[in-house]
């Protein structure tokens, strides 16, 4: 595992829409394996049992969101994606659900842009890569980091929690640095 002489947190995202996307998902799994149940698809009681189980996740998400906590619908999402995996022709159903739920993860990750003397890495997914050839400045400042491309492409995000000047001065100073030995070099 590599380390980075620095990484900023940047400030969280919503992932409002990607909940929604989730909740309406456990909610069309929950309303065809009730379905599936009564028209005979699945013999026995399995689509019952995982109607409950997708939507009890739901609900417990739900519940954790209303006391502030960052609800995870992947498990009901993979519960989701079982459940239409004993459906007649679901596989392909199933695997779109198993795909989101692998992708909830990386998608709520916090943001974070990691600095050392080689390269700097946005953990986005992709994730992606930058060398301080590419760049015009980079300064951190009043609670915002402002990477500035040679390209004319600036980026601006406001970091999530407050920094002290020292640190400031310590990172602008770093950043300098990198950016004047690369300016050597070239």
């Amino acid at each position: 595992m590599k380390t980075y002489d620095y990484i900023i947190v940047l400030k969280k995202r919503s992932f409002a829409t990607v909940d929604l996307v989730s909740q309406i998902m456990l909610m069309i799994a929950a309303i065809a394996f009730v379905a599936a149940y009564f028209t005979g698809f699945i013999i026995g009681t399995i689509s019952i049992v995982m109607a409950i189980a997708v939507l009890a996740w739901l609900f417990y998400c739900i519940w954790q969101n209303k006391r502030g906590i960052a609800p995870f619908y992947r498990f009901g999402l993979l519960m989701g994606a079982i459940g239409w995996y004993s459906l007649e022709d679901g596989i392909w159903v199933a695997w779109i659900y198993l795909l989101a739920a692998m992708l909830e993860k990386q998608v709520k990750f916090p943001e974070e842009i990691a600095f050392d003397e080689n390269e700097i890495v946005k953990n986005s997914f992709p994730k992606k890569r930058y060398s301080w050839s590419e760049l015009n400045n980079v300064i951190l400042k009043d609670g915002l980091l402002t990477i500035d491309f040679k390209n004319n492409q600036l980026i601006q995000k406001e970091l999530e929690s407050s920094t002290t000047e020292t640190l400031e001065q310590e990172f602008n100073a770093y950043a300098k640095l990198n950016l004047e030995k690369t300016s050597y070099a070239n």
